[in-house]
């Protein structure tokens, strides 16, 4: 029995000298596919984690805030469209409608003023508000000049009313037929009390006294 042992033996010794080379060479393939201890997974510049400053630095920058205008669209000068007007001129005596001012005016013209015009002795007499003695010499009176275009203005009953000192002054009379019809833009006027009632007088043309009445 000891050969047949012997056999056996030296068979199990010849079968593990072959097997060993073998087993090395799978080992060391296995080993060269594994990453080296503490390297690790290698990451892309695309995968790493960007800084928080470098995340800031690559937003685009803001476009800086448009001014804001300092004035409204549909407002021009010093005339506001929402404030009242008189029949084409405005309270502060900046016609609007200048051709509608000029129109009335034309209408309360004159086709003959030596035929047509009446003093106030003619006309009965003037029955009107008066004005306080001392504020007339302050405001009236052929030293306190005015032009009519520059005041409020407005027609009643085809005749031009404006506003001087606080009072409504109203034509009464026809004015001349001789004068220009833009006398009242361009020619220096005063109002007077001269006799029998108020004349409106324009200094262009001494002596026509265009008869007026005052009111509130």
């Amino acid at each position: 029995m000891k050969p047949v042992r012997r056999i056996t033996t030296g068979a199990l010794l010849l079968f593990f000298a072959a097997a060993a080379p073998m087993y090395a060479q799978e080992q060391h393939e296995k080993d060269q596919g594994k990453p080296e201890q503490g390297q690790g997974h290698q990451q892309s510049p695309a995968d790493r984690p960007q800084p928080a400053a470098q995340h800031q630095a690559a937003r685009p920058a803001p476009a800086p805030a448009r001014p804001q205008q300092a004035y409204g669209g549909n407002y021009h000068g010093g005339v506001k469209p929402t404030e009242a007007t008189h029949d084409g001129v405005h309270p502060s005596g900046v016609p609007q409608h200048q051709g509608q001012v000029r129109s009335g005016f034309v209408h309360s013209r004159a086709t003959s003023w030596a035929r047509e015009h009446q003093t106030w002795a003619q006309r009965g007499g003037y029955t009107g508000y008066r004005i306080p003695e001392a504020r007339f010499r302050q405001y009236f009176g052929h030293d306190h000049f005015f032009r009519i275009s520059a005041l409020p203005l407005l027609f009643v009953g085809g005749f031009p009313r404006f506003q001087y000192d606080g009072y409504w002054v109203t034509f009464v009379d026809t004015w001349p037929d001789n004068w220009p019809p833009t006398w009242y833009e361009t020619d220096n006027c005063y109002l007077d009390y001269t006799d029998d009632g108020y004349y409106l007088y324009d200094t262009n043309y001494p002596g026509i006294a265009i008869a007026v009445t005052i009111s509130f």
